[in-house]
């Protein structure tokens, strides 16, 4: 019989699309992992360096890129330090807007999360099934902002714009029949609010059909169940965070314990864990997947009956109208000075901090009261859980590693930032 032999493995770089570039550097006493050593540095963008040279405003498009399956929810802390050190409130239409899109991005990173989770472990249908859901909300992306993917949509002050009282529509052409084209666009007759409520009536159905394919299956609980288990304890002392942190049972959610904009407003229950495994983390995020649904319901009927303003009224930090920039010689200044020279931002150091769907996504923010940050320092959730891989992975199988990666939900632009 031959020895086991001990190996040192370069595991990746991998995943160019959903994980990013990970490096792992494992340890193998045989097939069992020994130690796991995660480098990072291949992605590195300089993010927080390159906000330092540019105006608060263009720095927004820069937060989209960090983590790019939750880009409104990275833009929504940078907004909100801003927010705090200027002074600025959004109107109270323009927060309902930010938390309905805060939970839109939430169930497409979980859809993502689940898709590319499914395919790690080796469930190819659901990948299907989770993109066929990803694309109506990948509509409303475009439909307010004109871009799919980095939206740059929320702004220090509000919103970029209301919300649009059309839905882009299908049409018919050689490949598209024109009947096909009208089926296609019967929920898209009304306006974004009309396609959303659309969505939200028939999404807990999908969610059944995923949990009808994962969360009984005999394959994928072998695959999850006692697998990368951290305790309470250990996940708090680890800076967990999100569906990690709720997932080994503790119930901290930041939209509940420390609320912003409206989400005092809103009822929503927070799931959690009780064994800490890899199958509690995939439990706490369909359950999250359910009460994000319920979250855009509640504001897509208040967004209904309140119309208003989307944007504050000062135009030191916001562009006025274009009817009165094209009318008002000091309306068109105003505009010129804010897009060529941005806005000042008071001096003084502040932390934001969100529900980001992975974790606690964090600014925190220094002005010197120049019109550019002087330090921009982002707190990423999956950078504290990648420190977590090697303690998760100890004394498992190598393919249990990749379930691990998996359960983390890593994306490598905000860890590499």
């Amino acid at each position: 019989m031959a020895d086991l032999k001990n190996y040192t493995l370069n595991f990746g770089p991998q995943h160019p699309a959903a994980h990013g570039v990970l490096r792992l550097v494992l340890e193998l006493d045989g097939e069992v992992v020994q130690r796991a050593d995660p480098h990072i540095g291949l992605l590195h963008r300089g993010t927080e360096k390159l906000a330092e040279s540019k105006t608060f405003l263009q720095s927004v498009p820069y937060m989209d890129r960090l983590d790019y399956v939750s880009m409104m929810c990275n833009e929504h802390a940078y907004v909100l330090a801003i927010e705090k050190l200027t002074g600025v409130t959004p109107p109270i239409r323009a927060q309902y807007i930010r938390v309905m899109f805060d939970e839109v991005t939430r169930i497409l990173n979980h859809l993502l999360w689940i898709g590319a989770h499914g395919l790690d472990v080796g469930a190819m249908a659901v990948f299907l099934y989770a993109f066929r859901e990803r694309e109506d909300l990948m509509d409303c992306y475009e439909a307010v902002s004109g871009a799919r993917l980095h939206a740059a949509y929320y702004r220090p002050g509000g919103v970029y714009r209301d919300l649009p009282d059309a839905m882009p529509q299908y049409e018919e052409n050689r490949l598209r029949s024109k009947s096909k084209a009208r089926r296609l666009n019967q929920n898209r007759e009304g306006s974004l609010l009309d396609f959303l409520d659309d969505f939200t009536k028939r999404f807990p159905s999908c969610v059944d059909e995923y949990e009808a394919l994962l969360t009984d299956n005999r394959i994928w609980k072998q695959r999850l169940v006692g697998i990368g288990v951290v305790t309470p304890e250990r996940a708090k002392a680890l800076g967990f965070t999100g569906p990690m942190l709720r997932g080994s049972g503790v119930a901290w959610d930041l939209r509940k314990t420390q609320p912003y904009e409206v989400y005092d407003q809103m009822e929503f229950d927070v799931p959690v864990g009780k064994e800490g495994d890899s199958y509690d983390r995939y439990l706490v995020r369909m359950a999250e997947l359910r009460e994000s649904n319920r979250i855009i319901r509640q504001c897509i009927d208040w967004l209904r009956l309140n119309p208003g303003p989307v944007m504050t009224d000062n135009h030191k930090i916001a562009p006025p109208d274009r009817v009165s920039m094209k009318g008002n010689m000091e309306e068109l200044i105003h505009h010129f000075k804010l897009f060529t020279e941005g806005f000042h931002v008071p001096e003084g150091e502040c932390y934001s901090a969100i529900e980001h769907p992975k974790g606690e996504f964090g600014i925190y923010l220094i002005s010197d009261g120049a019109n550019m940050p002087y330090r921009v320092k982002i707190r990423a959730p999956g950078f504290a859980h990648l420190q977590a891989l090697d303690e998760m992975s100890r004394g498992h199988m190598i393919a249990d590693v990749v379930t691990i990666i998996g359960t983390q939900d890593i994306v490598f632009g905000e860890i590499d930032r």
